[in-house]
């Protein structure tokens, strides 16, 4: 059965962005040194058609990301371009002619827009109905591969508090951001439905796998 996976990069003091997001700023100011471990690694050096990069449990890690992934949802933040309507010239994404996709994404937004198709697979959809629909599309899109979330933190947080999230991997960088988007704000303290049954250390990142607790467990 297809399951939605979080996947997000987080500081020590609880920053999943760093403050003052904007087009100059995708990840809030200081935001970028959370996800250094990942494009050190040899994985993510590879889907962004880059050569080189470390092995060891980060790459291990960053594998594991993509092993049996069918669609992935993110935000509007995520995907990018800035607030409102798409206009005459709409953003792209920050990640050129061939994004690292390579499957179905569901952006969640306000404004309407056409489905834009990339190279190497990658079909951008824009859902205006909310995560429940875009839960549903993409879960159809994957043919029983899990679905991936990647972010930013409001959606995580719509998740959350919809309790449709089924895996946590939450990855730790020793970064004080000291303000910016929490992961763990408006989520009603559903984080509390899952238990950690993992913990992968490097000298950069801390990989944190939490999985939501069988019924019948407090």
């Amino acid at each position: 059965m297809s399951k939605l996976r979080l996947a997000i990069t987080m500081s020590l003091d609880g920053y999943v962005a760093g403050p003052n997001q904007s087009v100059e700023h995708p990840l809030g100011e200081g935001g970028e040194q959370l996800h250094e471990w990942a494009f050190a690694t040899r994985t993510f050096r590879a889907v962004h058609g880059m050569e080189g990069g470390a092995t060891g449990p980060d790459d291990d890690i960053a594998k594991e990301y993509f092993h049996n992934v069918g669609a992935t949802i993110m935000g509007r933040h995520m995907f990018g371009g800035g607030d409102g309507p798409w206009g005459d010239k709409p953003w792209n994404g920050w990640w050129g002619d061939d994004p690292p996709f390579h499957m179905p994404v569901f952006v969640l937004t306000h404004h309407a827009r056409d489905p834009l198709e990339m190279k190497g697979g990658t079909i951008f959809h824009f859902v205006t109905e909310g995560i429940d629909v875009a839960l549903e599309r993409a879960k159809d899109a994957a043919r029983g591969k899990d679905v991936t979330l990647g972010g930013g933190a409001n959606v995580a947080q719509q998740c959350l508090k919809a309790e449709v999230i089924d895996e946590m991997n939450i990855h730790i960088v020793p970064v004080l951001l000291g303000d910016g988007a929490r992961l763990f704000n408006h989520t009603d303290g559903q984080q509390k439905a899952f238990e950690c049954v993992r913990i992968v250390s490097s000298p950069t990142v801390s990989h944190y796998k939490y999985r939501k607790r069988s019924s019948g467990h407090d």
